[in-house]
């Protein structure tokens, strides 16, 4: 089934994401002229029978590109911005206003995440500054630590599923980075690609299976214990791949979207098709991706 929603046309969406407590219920980060310029806008909305419907809607001062759920709380959301910026938003809260601002990036965060372990409740971050960010909101508007070693700008941060404490990120350097928090050091730097990496994403049901979508084109999965040469490389976009998400229900099927207007679904573990479909309902930029938690092989896509 397909369901569309065509309201603010004059913002850009960069990002989706589902909540993990209401399946019927998804946030977009979205900016006014491409990120270029002008303000941004998350947007919570809610799938229903007819439609999408809105349900709120959050503006800020400058661009929005990514957003995450809490994973403790149905109402809470985090964006990141084009000011360096992350912005705590709460839909319960009658006020407009951020609950809570963070502010030490120098430049545009365009990655957030929020911890999925029950061991913790922190969100990580990664900026155009070459940093990545780890907070605990709790303590206050102050990040826990900041993790350097990226030479080109961080596009993607996301936390293990499995290990406390660890996160990937991917960067414009062409390189996928796994860090250790509480050493506050890189673990593992893998030459992915020879090209600026735009997303990655670790598998639901191995720890040590992580892909990577670059601009030249290609996904790659890599067994993080032999990263000598990836597992699998999966071609098939004709334009940079802008984000990759490992399905929550198969350990090998996995989706891409791309500056090719197509999503792709894949399983790696096909040796001669992994390409199982190829989604072309767009006719701009797909640039958000996520799967259903809790609804099999529902994706969600947002656009340029």
């Amino acid at each position: 089934t397909r369901f569309h929603w065509e309201g603010r046309l004059t913002r850009h969406g960069y990002a989706v994401e589902i909540s993990p407590f209401i399946p019927t219920r998804l946030a977009c980060a979205t900016s006014q002229y491409y990120g270029i310029a002008g303000c941004g806008t998350l947007l919570v909305l809610e799938q229903t029978e007819t439609g999408i419907a809105l349900v709120k809607s959050f503006d800020w001062n400058d661009g929005l590109f990514d957003v995450t759920w809490s994973e403790s709380n149905e109402h809470i959301l985090l964006t990141g911005g084009g000011d360096g910026s992350l912005q705590v938003w709460d839909t319960a809260n009658p006020q407009p206003g951020p609950l809570q601002v963070l502010k030490e990036h120098t430049q545009e965060v365009y990655s957030v995440d929020w911890s999925q372990t029950r061991e913790e409740n922190l969100v990580v971050s990664g900026s155009w500054d070459r940093t990545a960010k780890v907070w605990d909101l709790s303590r206050g508007g102050q990040s826990l630590c900041t993790l350097q070693g990226h030479e080109g700008v961080i596009y993607s941060t996301l936390w293990s599923p499995h290990i406390p404490g660890c996160f990937a990120s991917a960067s414009g350097d062409g390189t996928l980075r796994v860090w250790d928090v509480k050493t506050g050091r890189c673990r593992l730097a893998i030459p992915a690609h020879k090209a600026e990496i735009l997303s990655c994403d670790w598998c639901k049901y191995d720890q040590n299976v992580i892909v990577t979508g670059a601009v030249d084109c290609s996904l790659c999965v890599w067994d993080l214990r032999n990263v000598r040469q990836p597992l699998s490389r999966l071609r098939g976009h004709s334009y940079a791949i802008r984000r990759v998400k490992f399905s929550p229900f198969n350990q090998t099927v996995l989706a891409s979207c791309s500056y090719d207007f197509t999503v792709r679904l894949w399983d790696y573990s096909r040796t001669e098709q992994p390409l199982l479909e190829t989604l072309e309902h767009h006719s701009e930029f797909v640039c958000g991706l996520d799967f259903n938690l809790q609804i099999p092989n529902q994706v969600c896509l947002t656009i340029v």
